[in-house]
């Protein structure tokens, strides 16, 4: 499962690489543990939540949506976070299909 859809939102796991050479967000991709998480890399440096905001500010862009409704709800100072994004009616399918045209490198699907 990529990510979970409720009525108010999505959450997802994002395994975060700090001090890139550009930002972008890469892929889905599988972990030893069979989880799934989008793997995203932030020229920002991982200090004083700065990783965080631009994690925040990337998504938010990628998905067309104000930062405000983008957050970092788990794992602020690990690799391994959980993002929840704010999104209701409407404007829930556009995010989701956006989330699952990102490439899939998962092997276990």
């Amino acid at each position: 499962m990529r990510f979970v859809a409720d009525t108010d939102g999505l959450t997802l796991q994002v395994r975060l690489t700090p001090n890139a050479s550009r930002d972008v967000i890469e892929a889905w991709r599988a972990a030893s543990d069979g989880s799934v998480h989008l793997a995203v890399k932030v020229r920002a440096v991982p200090e004083k939540g700065k990783a965080n905001a631009a994690l925040v500010a990337l998504l938010a862009k990628q998905l067309g949506l104000p930062k405000r409704d983008v957050d970092v709800i788990r794992g602020a100072t690990s690799r391994l976070k959980t993002v929840r994004i704010a999104v209701e009616g409407a404007a829930l399918q556009p995010v989701a299909a956006l989330l699952e045209a990102v490439p899939d490198e998962c092997s276990t699907d």
